[in-house]
Parts: structure tokens; C-alpha cells; sequence
């Protein structure tokens, strides 16, 4: 399987001058390649293809010299990431889902550039990792990289700071077998909920970062436009968003790391979380919670584990179940204790939920329930 070893790297002034520079290349080819393609279709109604486009890298040269400072495969990556864009468009146009053409990218929607082949490009030496064109820049190798490096990815982050990111491939890490089993509910209340009526708390990173946050925005807001000022303001608004980001990041990954460690089968509920952000009156806490991402870790790591499985359940009256016997009634979210009229139970409602969730959950592999 797939893992990614992600480290901060710090180049020198030049290097990070060099770095900026293979970015720019990187998006104005992006840009360019998709100009292409979007009038070769709207004139001729010719569809271009990868190596197509490839080929003509070699005029472009001579037209641009300064793509001859970028690595070829690095080029190359940039047009296989134009071709991934157009097969998704038209996945999702044969879906009949909502197309989104794909766009073109300013400075700040393309933020990393790829050298796909280990050995080629690029190489680790100890703490200092060697770029072709750029040259050799210090890497914070805060832990060991496992498996078998494939690629290499550099990413600039939106405060200026650089990152290389290593797609390895790994040996599964079996966890010792566990019999235990919960379903959990994710909420505003509380962040998770168990089937073992253990709850964790919501840690509300953006909520305790929001009057702050607020001060530097409307700081930036006064800021003029293409002036120094703004620009530091910026860097700064930028700085907090990435801190509540890392927070966030890091709280989910310990929690989800402390769930998968503990059970042997997990039950959660399949959020559409983009459709729950229509509720203005929510929409704040719910991005804030980031419930999608503390799935997606629990997940991955499940399968990096071996012996973890995960069970996705439609949540669909969870809460107005009742989980003894399974009357249903309706549960808005004012009332946060689940009375049964027909079996007397009473409950927390998002206890009775996870229990409603463990249940399904072990209903889809064929559990006992």
C-alpha cells in the first residue's frame, strides 16, 4: 500500500528563489496546456491527448527558455496533472454529476511541483535532499521514511514555508487482533460519540482562534492593494488559518490513532458533509469539527493496520431510533435525552445513535448485533 512521509525542508534564500521559480514554470505549462486544449475543442473540436501535448515541450522551449531550468519529469508531471483534470471532468459529465471544467491557476491555487521517479531528479542523502536544477537543501527528518520512496513532491505552503512530501510503498503493519467493536457518532456537542458511551469533547480551534482571526482580517481588509502592508497582512491571516488547520490535523490524528489501537471494528456514519454546510445556522461548527477528515484518518490507518475493519452506515434515523427497541420518533436538536415511549428507555441522544450505528454497522458483515 500507499503512505506519505511528509517533512519540512529549508532551502536557502537562492534555493528558495530556484523553488519559486520551478513552481511558476510548473503553472504557467498547466496554464498554458489547458489553454490548448480548450481551443483546440472550442475551434476544431479536436481533443488533445498526454503525449501530444508532451511533445511539443521541446518547441516550447526554444519559445520559453527559462522551462529549461525545470527538471523534464517535473514538466511532464504538470501535463499528466492537466490529463488527470480533463479524465475526471469527464467521469463526472458520463456521472452526470456537476462537470466542473477545469480551471486555470493563479498563484495561489498551484502550490507543488513533482519529480515522479525515484533516483531521477532527485535523491535523500541523510539529512539533505538533492533536487536536479535546484540543487541540495536541508530536510528536518523528524522521523524514519518507511517502505520504498516512489515520488517526491514539493509543496509551498500559503505562510511561505516549504515542504517535501515522499509516496512510499509499505509493508501492511498488522495490529494485534481485538474482538472489541463501537459505533460512533460524530456531533456538535460532543465531537464523537461511542456505542461505549465514552464521549470525546469538541475542541472548537477555529471558535478559540475566531476573535483574532477577525482583528487581522479586518486589518487586512483596510491594507491597499499591491502594497507591502497588505502583503505582510496577509502572511499573517495566513499564519492563523494554518495553525487552527494544524491543530485540527493533529487532533484528529490522535484520536483516530487511539480508536483504531483500541477496537477491532469500527462503525461510522457515511456523512454527506457538503450538503449539512447548507445549514447556515451550522455550517461554522460542522467545517470547524472536520468530521471528514477524522473518517478518512480512521480509515487509512484501518487498512495500514490489517486487522482493523471499518464500516461506513447511511445515518439516516440513527437519532430517531430507538436503540433497545426500535421505535422511531422524531428528535430535533434541542432535546439532547432520548425518551422512549414504548420501552421507557432514556438516553443520551447521541449515545443511542452510535448504539443505532454499531448496530447497523454490524448488521452490513454479518455480526451479532
Amino acid at each position: 500500500m500507499r503512505k506519505s512521509f511528509k517533512y519540512r525542508i529549508k532551502p536557502t534564500k537562492k534555493q528558495a528563489t530556484q523553488l519559486q521559480g520551478t513552481l511558476n514554470e510548473c503553472r504557467w505549462l498547466y496554464n498554458h496546456l489547458l489553454e490548448q486544449r480548450k481551443t483546440a475543442w472550442e475551434e476544431r473540436h479536436e481533443g488533445l491527448t498526454l503525449y501530444g501535448q508532451e511533445k511539443t515541450f521541446t518547441l516550447l522551449k526554444t519559445e520559453r527558455p527559462s522551462l529549461e531550468t525545470v527538471y523534464s519529469q517535473v514538466l511532464q508531471n504538470a501535463a499528466v496533472r492537466i490529463d488527470l483534470a480533463f479524465k475526471a471532468f469527464f467521469r463526472r459529465v458520463k456521472a452526470g454529476e456537476t462537470p466542473g471544467y477545469p480551471r486555470f491557476r493563479g498563484f495561489d491555487r498551484y502550490d507543488s511541483f513533482t519529480y515522479p521517479q525515484p533516483g531521477f531528479g532527485w535523491k535523500l542523502e541523510g539529512n539533505t535532499l538533492k533536487l536536479s536544477k535546484i540543487g541540495k537543501v536541508r530536510i528536518v527528518l523528524h522521523r524514519p521514511i518507511e517502505g520504498t520512496p516512489k515520488t517526491c513532491t514539493i509543496k509551498r505552503s500559503s505562510t511561505g514555508k516549504w515542504f517535501v512530501c515522499f509516496s512510499c510503498e509499505v509493508e501492511v503493519a498488522p495490529l494485534p487482533a481485538s474482538s472489541e467493536t463501537v459505533g460512533i457518532d460524530v456531533g456538535l456537542i460532543s465531537f464523537a460519540t461511542f456505542s461505549t458511551s465514552e464521549a470525546i469533547p469538541v475542541p472548537k480551534f477555529f471558535r478559540k482562534d475566531e476573535k483574532d482571526l477577525a482583528r487581522k482580517q479586518r486589518k487586512l481588509s483596510k491594507a491597499e492593494n499591491v502594497t507591502p502592508e497588505r502583503k505582510k497582512a496577509r502572511k499573517v491571516v495566513s499564519k492563523i488559518h494554518e495553525r487552527i488547520a494544524n491543530r485540527r490535523r493533529d487532533f484528529a490524528h490522535q484520536q483516530s490513532r487511539k480508536i483504531v489501537n483500541r477496537f477491532g471494528t469500527i462503525c461510522i456514519e457515511d456523512l454527506e458533509v457538503n450538503r449539512m454546510l447548507h445549514n447556515h445556522c451550522l455550517a461554522k461548527s460542522i467545517s470547524d469539527a472536520a468530521w471528514s477528515q477524522f473518517a478518512q484518518f480512521i480509515e487509512y490507518k484501518a487498512v495500514y493496520a490489517g486487522t482493523r475493519k471499518v464500516v461506513r452506515i447511511n445515518p439516516a434515523y440513527t437519532s430517531q431510533d430507538c436503540s433497545s427497541c426500535g421505535h422511531r420518533q422524531k428528535m430535533p436538536l434541542s432535546n439532547r435525552i432520548y425518551t422512549c415511549p414504548c420501552c421507557g428507555l432514556e438516553i443520551d441522544r447521541d449515545h443511542n445513535a452510535a448504539l443505532n450505528i454499531l448496530r447497523l454497522g454490524l448488521q452490513t458483515i454479518g455480526g451479532n448485533p
